[in-house]
């Protein structure tokens, strides 16, 4: 690794264990049944997501790209990504490790009510 940064080069590293990823890599590209659900720099990435925590509710307004969701009988969990600021101060915000956002999207996509499932 001290050529690499010396000579500043690329290097691919395929990894299981993100815990490997975290310590060496500065950007991430997550595969999915050979399609990639997310890539880019991982400070970016991890300022870019958040985990909203509040009472249970199917869905959030437009403008939020939910990763992932959670619900239990009284509370919502969403792994959403935004570049804007999170006001509504009904839901608690808080940060993603690598590891987290990872598992993220690697959990199947949220599916998207349909215009029948609202009526």
């Amino acid at each position: 690794m001290e050529a690499v940064a010396e000579h500043s080069l690329s290097v691919v590293l395929s990894s299981h264990p993100v815990s490997d990823l975290e310590r060496t890599c500065d950007y991430l590209i997550v595969l999915v049944k050979s399609r990639v659900r997310i890539s880019g720099d991982v400070d970016d990435l991890l300022a870019t997501h958040h985990r909203l925590t509040g009472p249970r509710k199917d869905a959030l307004p437009d403008g939020q790209h939910v990763v992932s969701v959670s619900h239990t009988d009284r509370q919502s969990t969403f792994v959403v990504r935004t570049d804007g600021p999170i006001h509504d101060p009904a839901w608690t915000v808080g940060r993603h490790g690598l590891e987290d956002l990872v598992l993220a999207y690697m959990a199947p996509a949220p599916s998207r009510p349909t215009l029948e499932a609202i009526r």
